[in-house]
């Protein structure tokens, strides 16, 4: 099964179960990847989003739930901070699961044994490797901490 045909068939448990906040959120996410897939379909009208390329769009969604978050604490609006991390609970369910920093350390380092010495080189092939199962930011202070900077 796909993930757009797993995030619909939520959907519509959500609807018979009246769970309205999970309802509202499936819902945004849906309509998001419907956006991301006509978009490909401009160019190939019988183009079908990917699995990976709707985690692509998953992974927006979390980044902007995450960054939403941070300016309503910061705002002192706790009500919407916490409406937003249940938003991304929900998206997050979707998702891979990620990397914890022993892991991407491993990566890093084995990187940087292959001859990667600096950021930008070292970001770059652990990127790759990581393929969307870390943060960029996380691998970022992983890599500051092994180049000890």
């Amino acid at each position: 099964m796909s993930l757009i045909q797993k995030i619909t068939d939520d959907m519509k448990a959500a609807m018979k179960s009246g769970d309205h906040a999970r309802l509202e959120t499936v819902r945004f996410v849906l309509s998001g990847l419907k956006a991301a897939e006509k978009e490909k379909q401009a160019k190939d009208p019988s183009a079908v989003l990917t699995d990976e390329e709707a985690i692509t769009v998953l992974r927006k969604e979390a980044k902007r739930r995450k960054e939403s978050i941070a300016l309503f604490t910061q705002g002192g609006r706790a009500d919407l901070a916490a409406k937003e991390q249940a938003d991304l609970a929900v998206i997050m369910e979707y998702l891979p699961k990620e990397l914890s920093r022993e892991e991407i350390a491993a990566i890093v380092a084995k990187a940087h044994a292959a001859g990667a010495n600096d950021f930008s080189s070292l970001m770059r092939e652990t990127m790759k490797e990581v393929k969307g199962r870390a943060d960029g930011t996380a691998v970022g202070e992983v890599i500051k901490e092994a180049l000890g900077a």
